[in-house]
This record gives structure tokens, C-alpha cells and sequence, in this order.
């Protein structure tokens, strides 16, 4: 299958420790679908909630499609995501743990269909962040270093 990125959620590996990650279709419209193809989704400030034994993507923007007209749905609307029922009360029960929420991490095209990637993720703490992000200029040093060695 060819998979092709659409959207990546930049800030949920900073602020969340993820354990598991799981694979959703999502419902969308036509119109939406059009958009997507032209790369206007953003998947930044969204999470996915369970209600009713369904789980929903909520906060992922869609841009209208241009040429939609009254066909275009709202861009923020709760979409339905797609799983089977023993992935769902797996969910259910790692959201019942203190402190776990789904976390959306990628939305990308398998073959023509569109899926999400949910992430099962623990929030990190401040001082856990700036860890993170002290790791991340460590490394980033070190291969500015070794390249500079390198070249001479």
C-alpha cells in the first residue's frame, strides 16, 4: 500500500509520553475529502474522545473547499473515527487510567483511503519537556560538532 502524509500534529510528542499507537479510518464528506487532497487539514489543537461507545475526533480543521459551495460541512466539526469494537473498549480502558487521552498523530492516505493515527498518550509535566528539548540540543550539538570534525 502506498501511504502518503497529509498532516502531522506537531505538539503531541512534546507534551504527551506516548505508549500505543493505533490505526483509524475516519468518516469524512465529499468536499472534505477534495480539500484534504489539496492539503488543508491541520491536525494541531485536536484530540479524540469516546461518547456512547464511538470515538470521535474532535478540533481537527478542515479548510471549506473552494469551489464546495453549499456542500461544504464546518470546518471543526466532531468526525466519527472508524474502529472495531474490541479496539474501542481496549481505548476505553486505557483512557480509564489517570491521565491517558488519545492523542491524534498523523493523518495520511493509504491507497485512496484516509486514516488517522491515534496515539494513547500520558501528558508530560513541565520539567519533562525541558528535558526533551535539552536532549534535543545535546544531539543537535554533537552532530554540528562531528561534522565540523569531520571536515577538516
Amino acid at each position: 500500500m502506498d501511504i502518503k502524509l497529509i498532516a502531522k500534529n506537531p505538539t503531541a510528542f512534546h507534551n504527551y509520553f506516548i505508549d500505543e499507537k493505533l490505526e483509524a479510518g475516519i468518516v469524512l464528506s465529499g468536499t472534505e475529502i477534495k480539500s484534504i487532497r489539496n492539503g488543508k487539514a491541520n491536525l494541531k489543537d485536536s484530540y479524540a474522545i469516546i461518547k456512547n461507545g464511538e470515538v470521535f475526533i474532535v478540533g481537527l480543521h478542515i479548510s471549506p473547499y473552494e469551489q464546495g459551495n453549499i456542500f461544504n460541512k464546518d470546518p471543526l466539526r466532531d468526525r466519527k473515527l472508524l474502529l472495531n469494537r474490541r479496539e474501542i473498549n481496549k481505548l476505553i480502558g486505557l483512557t480509564k487510567q489517570k491521565g491517558c487521552s488519545l492523542v491524534p498523530l498523523n493523518m495520511y492516505f493509504k491507497g485512496s483511503l484516509v486514516k488517522v493515527e491515534l496515539g494513547v498518550g500520558k501528558g508530560k509535566k513541565l520539567y519533562d519537556k525541558r528535558e526533551d528539548i535539552a536532549k534535543k540540543e545535546a544531539e543537535r550539538r554533537m552532530k554540528q560538532h562531528m561534522s565540523i570534525k569531520n571536515m577538516s
